[in-house]
């Protein structure tokens, strides 16, 4: 019967008033509620209204006052309902929550806005706003869901719902309407979001990994944000075993919601070298807050609110250098100069465009970034000054590029023959053999051992090259199960009174993930050739 009503509207659809359908879609409607199977009655529920809502050219809204509410808290909704239709409607209620709604029972006449507020609660246990897959912290490669319902679903369920009752034609029917933040641009327009509920403060700190190579304390500012104005509070930085805090207990105040208020804690590291966690908890009323906002704000999707746990890592290195001025030739999202200024170096940002001013003897070594070759065509016009700077007696550091691949030859990445490929170590747990163990770049001025490449990240590294000059030495041997062994992640020359060094090593994703042997390693490469100087050279912090 169903099927029968349906075809018989789609065969003589009427385009001029499609609202002439609505009996027969109403009772579609009705025959559908009779079915037994719940999964497609719910399926072919909310196609039916849709098809209803079109055709009569229905328009229901509920858009919230503020585009955050705190649970426990409430928000002032307005209200719209438009019938666009000679049918006969009638508005009986609107409900937020079983004990938030709004009776009406009034007329939707043709074209006739009607308009009105009501003031819903927003429950104690209502949901944060937040990914369902991000809600827990999960393990490498495996989210947690503690809801199992909500697996496969594209989005969380929006925490407010207005649900519209209606009788159409006498026939009772309700819809649901996620209530929604509406505002305007400028530029832009009338705009939506969705409604948020957040807890009353979040918390993040401006350095997702701190390193510590000394027993020196350290100051680490946390910023709190308010989701709620009037917001009183106190902060605590919780560690973990060995590390001290000063002012452990802070107060803050903050008078309006969305701004900000910054807390700066002394962190003292343990006398070893340790890896650990801290994390901010805010208390307010009882409550112990521990959450991070991410807001991803990308135009063509709704915005997105994350929710995660405020945390960042801390660790404590044992680590020497010798030098200490560098110069960065910045990559593709490239954040390994941040990673060297934690652990004590000057690093001097250098453009392409300044490299023929500046006096590059100054610098103990020059790092260039990933991929840094292909954003910038006047770095490779510049390639023999850096080379000329190594020849000079100067430390040069080519991450891994794709501007000497074979589809897209650049002669000069290197002072000798080197070849590029798409060889590459996936697995970040595969052994690595150290096949020049007595090479300086592996005992000074830090002793590199396997021990060093443990809990590296996401991969070892990539484009490693297959074929290169006999003057280049290779240091390390690895591969992914079932593959030949890869024995171009690092290669070091010599190269007139200096050294080049070319590596695939993925040091762009282990140095700002806190990888303590990423981090003694680089520090070998950039001490490279400054064993025979002075042992007052060697720096520690």
């Amino acid at each position: 019967a169903i099927g029968k009503i349906l075809t018989n509207v789609e065969a003589n659809f009427n385009f001029v008033n499609p609202a002439i359908h609505l009996p027969d879609l109403l009772q579609a409607y009705e025959l559908i509620q009779q079915l037994e199977d719940d999964h497609w009655r719910a399926i072919k529920s909310g196609q039916i209204k849709e098809l209803i809502t079109a055709v009569s050219g229905l328009y229901l809204e509920a858009t919230a006052s503020d585009p955050v509410a705190n649970p426990g808290g409430s928000v002032t909704l307005n209200i719209e309902a438009v019938n666009r239709s000679n049918t006969d409607m009638q508005l009986v209620s609107v409900a937020i929550t079983d004990k938030t709604s709004v009776s009406k029972n009034q007329e939707l006449g043709y074209n006739e806005k009607m308009v009105f507020k009501m003031d819903a609660s927003i429950p104690e246990r209502t949901p944060y706003t937040s990914p369902y897959w991000l809600s827990e912290k999960g393990t490498l490669g495996m989210y947690k869901v503690a809801d199992a319902a909500l697996i496969g679903r594209p989005e969380t369920p929006r925490a407010l719902t207005a649900t519209f009752n209606l009788t159409i034609e006498g026939r009772p029917i309700s819809f649901k309407r996620a209530v929604v933040y509406r505002f305007s641009e400028p530029d832009k327009g009338e705009l939506y979001e969705p409604f948020e509920v957040l807890p009353e403060a979040t918390a993040r700190f401006e350095d997702k990994v701190l390193i510590f190579n000394n027993g020196e304390p350290r100051e680490v500012p946390v910023s709190i944000m308010a989701h709620k104005d009037n917001l009183e509070g106190e902060i605590e930085l919780c560690t973990g075993s060995g590390w001290q805090v000063e002012r452990n207990k802070q107060k803050f105040s903050i008078s309006k919601k969305g701004e900000e208020a910054s807390i700066t804690f002394i962190l003292t590291p343990p006398e070893n070298e340790d890896e650990n966690y801290i994390s901010p908890i805010i208390r307010i009323n009882g409550k112990a807050l521990t959450y991070q906002l991410e807001v991803i704000p990308y135009p063509h999707i709704p915005k997105q609110s994350v929710l995660m746990p405020a945390e960042a890592k801390v660790v404590r290195l044992n680590l020497e250098k010798a030098g200490r001025n560098i110069g960065y030739i910045k990559g593709a999202g490239d954040e390994v100069a941040k990673s060297l200024e934690q652990i004590g170096y000057t690093v001097e940002r250098i453009e392409p465009s300044t490299i023929q001013k500046l006096n590059l003897d100054a610098f103990d070594a020059i790092v260039v970034g990933i991929r840094a070759y292909n954003v910038s065509d006047e770095l490779k016009l510049k390639q023999p000054l850096l080379l000329e700077y190594a020849k000079n007696g100067g430390t040069l550091i080519l991450q891994y590029n794709t501007a000497g691949r074979r589809d897209r030859p650049f002669e000069e990445l290197a002072p000798y023959p080197l070849t590029l490929s798409r060889d590459r170590v996936t697995d970040e747990n595969s052994e690595v053999s150290l096949i020049a163990p007595d090479h300086p770049i592996l005992n000074f001025p830090n002793t590199i051992s396997q021990k060093d490449f443990k809990g590296w990240v996401q991969e070892r590294g990539l484009y490693f090259p297959n074929q290169w000059d006999n003057r280049f030495t290779p240091v390390l041997s690895m591969n992914d199960e079932g593959e030949s062994p890869k024995t171009g992640s690092l290669l070091v020359a010599p190269y007139g009174k200096g050294h080049y060094i070319y590596t695939g090593l993925s040091f762009f994703r282990e140095l700002p993930a806190g990888v303590p042997g990423a981090y003694k390693l680089f520090a070998n490469m950039l001490s490279l050739g400054k064993q025979k100087l002075d042992k007052k050279t060697n720096i520690k912090g």
